[in-house]
């Protein structure tokens, strides 16, 4: 089935679980913290500039987005996590809408794919563990994406690729480099979404 991915639109921005898309569209996930580059990971997979707006101030959104791949997928862009500024009822307000998407998800079955996002400077935080044990106990499929390897040197790049990929947590899953910089990783991270979603 082909896709066109100049047909995308932002479905919505839900902050509460009964918002979520009840169309039973197959949906993939991605997960990370507040600053790895999500939103510029978003736009530069679909080849837009701004559809996932890039806050100023890390973490300080706390919705869910659903984006609508040419009617037949959905990419779901969870809040970012780990943000030390953020107030205590965010937390818990952040914490409870993640969950939320797991747990009281219509269409939970039709998630194919969740893609962790682990910034490649500094590898898997304990932040970041804890969504990688979540999945790991939940069952759900996943790779990784290290992030902003333009920032890397080739000795740290190397290094700090095979320290993550090492990792109790992902050895043997998918670890994809990538960066929205210069775009490396586009072509693989978008065949590997296609992949999973079946379509």
């Amino acid at each position: 089935m082909a896709i066109n991915t100049q047909n995308v639109s932002l479905k919505m921005s839900a902050g509460l679980p009964k918002q979520f898309p009840a169309d039973p569209l197959p949906q993939i996930a991605f997960s990370g913290r507040s600053n790895v580059g999500k939103s510029s990971l978003i736009n530069t997979v679909l080849g837009r500039k701004s559809l996932a707006r890039v806050s100023s101030a890390p973490g300080k959104t706390i919705t869910i987005n659903f984006y609508d791949i040419d009617k037949k997928l959905y990419l779901v862009d969870l809040p970012g996590y780990g943000f030390a500024k953020r107030a205590p009822e965010d937390k818990k307000k952040w914490s409870a809408l993640t969950d939320g998407y797991f747990t009281q998800n219509k269409n939970i079955d039709r998630l194919c794919l969740v893609v962790q996002l682990i910034d490649s400077r500094v590898g898997p935080t304990a932040d970041d563990e804890m969504m990688l044990d979540f999945l790991s106990q939940s069952e759900l499929p996943y790779i990784v994406v290290a992030t902003k390897v333009d920032k890397l040197n080739a000795t740290e790049r190397k290094n700090n690729l095979e320290a993550i990929a090492a990792h109790p947590l992902i050895d043997g899953v998918p670890v994809i480099p990538f960066s929205s910089l210069k775009k490396e990783g586009k072509d693989e991270l978008w065949r590997t979404l296609l992949k999973y979603a079946g379509v």
